[in-house]
């Protein structure tokens, strides 16, 4: 039995965290060190939003599982290495059964990363431009019952449709408010949860590009 709220849980080390990110072993560092955490590393954010296109229609712990042989067959998400990638590129990825093998997400993060190096150059970092679309903070944490009822906002709405813009592919509103989450442009770990007000502490001495 337990007295925690909905969408939360206690741990075998005492400490209350999202359900989800004691719903696995992969799951528990992602969700304490890296989960709403604000990042400002464009190599991070262009691989971060690259795996959320990869994710389309899978779950997060199937891309999480992956990541490292991702992150080897996309020369670490480099932007520039993967801009310069070619239909041999697209044919050793496709052999690749260490990542997803779908051709549509592997030529969308080929076409993403020439779509970053333009928008890089424009906005001096990919970090300036998606800093752009935070949102106001919250003046108070979510409970687990609004959590699951958001999956996109007017700023990932917004995001979505200016990167479609920019002629970037699988980056719909609710993988954009995906991407908004894991990056830390906001902060929805539940009300209670142990990471939640660290995650706080950290937008709120966050240096945010521009």
């Amino acid at each position: 039995m337990t007295d925690l709220p909905e969408g939360l849980v206690r741990g075998d080390d005492g400490r209350v965290r999202c359900a989800w990110g004691a719903s696995h072993p992969l799951y528990g560092p992602y969700h304490d060190t890296e989960w709403g955490f604000p990042v400002d590393d464009d190599v991070r954010l262009f691989e971060k939003i690259c795996l959320e296109g990869f994710q389309s229609g899978l779950s997060w712990l199937t891309i999480l599982k992956k990541r490292p042989a991702f992150r080897a067959a996309f020369a670490g998400f480099d932007i520039d290495a993967v801009a310069a990638f070619d239909d041999g590129d697209v044919a050793r990825l496709l052999g690749d059964a260490g990542i997803v093998r779908h051709r549509g997400k592997i030529e969308a993060t080929i076409n993403n990363a020439r779509a970053a190096r333009v928008l890089r150059d424009e906005a001096g970092s990919l970090a300036a431009y998606f800093w752009r679309w935070e949102p106001p903070r919250r003046d108070a944490p979510l409970d687990w019952a609004t959590l699951r009822s958001i999956g996109s906002t007017p700023q990932s709405k917004a995001l979505s449709k200016d990167l479609k813009k920019r002629g970037w592919r699988f980056v719909g509103p609710t993988t954009a408010y995906a991407f908004m989450q894991a990056m830390g442009l906001v902060n929805d770990h539940v009300d209670g949860c142990h990471v939640q007000r660290e995650a706080d502490r950290r937008a709120a001495a966050f240096d945010r590009p521009n």
